[in-house]
Order: structure tokens, then sequence, then C-alpha cells
């Protein structure tokens, strides 16, 4: 029997709700494919923030180096600033535990209508792999003058070869197991230093990837192509910005940001990988038990994956995808009544029964 100790942070608004669906679910898979979980839970959230005044501990990071992955719900709330609860808690994970692999993958699922009608599903499937430690998101920069008319707020962008090679060499290698398609997402017409480089960084990997076929656009078509011909595409290649923005772009587009997981992944496994939804709190929908929740269920099967247990994995996928085929089993972002839990049920039921 396989053991795996999981950390999980359930956070704010309806991340309490997904994710006892997604640890419904990833027991199911553990009792039909002999693997043994072990959860602890960490209530770490912006309800922590408001009566400590941080997101997580100052050990935190320490008390979960020795876990083999972590489960994520949502973080943010009304009260507290986006970037300080960002910052407080999944931004230190990320960074602490060199998980600069952000795998979103964007399918359209038989059962749910896309806002891109003419493609049935199976036709739009891609991944996007976002850069998730360093690019747009940094920590240098800073603010003077403030509250006076000279107020000037200062952001660095930060891109090293290093960090663009890595996740260039991941979005590659991926696409190996795939359709043998990259699409880098760049600006370098308007963005002077850092695009031109990230571009130059693209060019010089793909002379190791022969096999691999290659385009680039900038990010503003590339944006419109997602609308347009999202089936051009199979993996994208993107800083962490413009990966941020296309990976909600491309839920939308595969029907719901309910339906978008990710993984925040440590390739080389020397520090454990963080999985969760794409989707956030959602607070105007807390604590009314109408979260879909395959975005989390979705993850735990990104989770197993990376364990290593992909049967277990492909069986949570052909459960949420049999299940979505089922209007009757749909949440209300997909236009259906069902609960949150009804969902999370039905889903762990047919991991369940398709061992019997």
């Amino acid at each position: 029997m396989s053991r795996y100790k999981i950390a999980v942070i359930e956070g704010d608004g309806i991340g309490r709700e997904v994710v006892p669906e997604g640890l419904r679910v990833l027991e199911a898979a553990g009792r039909r494919f002999g693997i043994d979980f072990s959860w602890q839970h960490f209530d770490w959230s912006c309800e922590t923030y408001l009566k400590t005044g941080r997101m997580m501990p100052e050990d935190g990071l320490d008390q979960l180096r020795a876990f083999d992955a972590i489960y994520l719900g949502a973080v943010g709330y009304p009260g507290v600033p986006d970037h300080v609860s960002l910052w407080g808690l999944l931004i230190p994970i990320r960074r602490a535990f060199e998980q600069y692999v952000n795998l979103r993958p964007v399918r359209l699922l038989k059962g749910v209508n896309s806002p891109v009608k003419e493609f049935p599903p199976g036709e739009i499937d891609f991944c996007i792999i976002r850069e998730n430690n360093e690019g747009e998101y940094s920590e240098v920069g800073g603010r003077l003058y403030r509250n006076t008319d000279a107020e000037l707020a200062v952001q660095e962008t930060v891109f090293t070869r290093k960090g663009c090679d890595r996740i260039m060499r991941y979005a590659f290698e991926l696409a190996r197991t795939r359709k043998r398609h990259v699409t880098s997402a760049t600006k370098s017409n308007g963005i002077v230093y850092t695009m031109p480089f990230w571009d130059e960084r693209f060019h010089a990997m793909t002379s190791s990837f022969s096999d691999i076929r290659v385009d680039q656009y900038h990010i503003d078509i590339l944006a419109a192509h997602f609308v347009r011909h999202p089936d051009w595409f199979d993996v994208v290649v993107a800083s962490n910005l413009f990966g941020d923005i296309l990976s909600d772009l491309g839920a939308a587009v595969a029907g719901s940001i309910g339906l978008a997981p990710s993984a925040n992944l440590n390739p080389e496994r020397t520090h454990p990988s963080m999985f969760e939804p794409v989707h956030g709190s959602a607070p105007d929908i807390a604590g009314k038990g109408i979260a879909n929740p395959v975005a989390q269920i979705w993850s735990g099967a990104m989770m197993l994956q990376h364990l290593g247990e992909a049967k277990a994995a492909e069986a949570i996928e052909n459960a949420f995808e049999t299940v979505l085929a089922d209007p009757e089993l749909h949440t209300p972002d997909l236009g259906g009544k069902a609960s949150t839990r009804v969902v999370g049920e039905a889903i762990a039921k047919h991991v369940s029964a398709a061992a019997a």
C-alpha cells in the first residue's frame, strides 16, 4: 500500500466547501487503489491574519517541508487586501519550495457548454505552463512620496536565464508527451528588455527540441486566438503575469473557472508541490453550498499524478467527466442546480463503483 502525508489548507471562502469534496474523492480513490492518506489540516487563512496579523505562523514553511504534497483550497476574503493574503501564504510557499512550474490544463469536457459554440468536447485541450517564481511578480520596487502630488510606485520585472530556461524546458518536455507543439506568449514589441530576452531564450531552447513545432504570439493577439481558435494550442508557455491571465481566459473558453485546476510543481521533487483550483475564494457565493468542486477534485487528480499514482488519477478524471455529462449534476456556474456536496458525492461514488 502506498502512503502519503498531505498538508491540507482549506483557506477562505469556498475553499472550505470544495476541499472536503476533494478529500472525499481522494479517499474513494485511495480505497480502490490501495493508497493511504495521512491528512494534516492547517487553519491558515485571512481569518487567521485578522486574528494574528499573519496568514501563517513564522515557522509555517518549516511545518510544511516534511509533507509529500500540499492540497490548498483558496485564499482571499473581503477586508484583507489581496496582496496581503497572496504574499502572506501562496507566494512564500511557491518560492521557498521552488514550485517554479504552474501547470494549468484547459479542456472542454463532455456535457459542458462553452461560449465557443462551434467546438465539440475534446477539441479544446491544451495546457498553460506559467513561470511561477519570478517575472512580473517580484518584490523589487517601492513607493515614494506617499499622499503627495509627487507620489510614485515602481515595480520591477525580473527575468533570469535560469528561470526562463527551466520553465521552457518543462514546456517542451511536456509537449513531447502530448501533440508536440509549444506556443510562447510574449510582448516584445512593447516591453523592450525582458520580453526580447524571453524570446531569445525561447528560440535558444528550440534547438534542443527540433521534433517540436513552435510558434509565438504577442499576448494581445494570443488572447484573441484563445477565443477564436482554441483548438490551435497544445502547450502554451508564458511568464508569471501572462500565464496567470491566460489561464483564466482558457477556463472561460472551456466553460467555467469552476473547472480550472492547477499544480504548483517542484519538478526536481526536492520540496513538496502544491495543488489548488484556479477559482479563488469567491466570497460572493461562499456559504451557499453551490460552488463547483470539480476544479478542486481535478487538482487532487493532478496531485496523484505527480505522486506517481497514475491509475488513481485517471479514475478520478474519468469520474468527473462522467458526472459532468449529466446536466442534473451541474452546479449553477454551469447552468444547473446541483450543490457542491451532491457533485462531490457523485464523483466519489463513480470512483468507487468503477472498481466493482
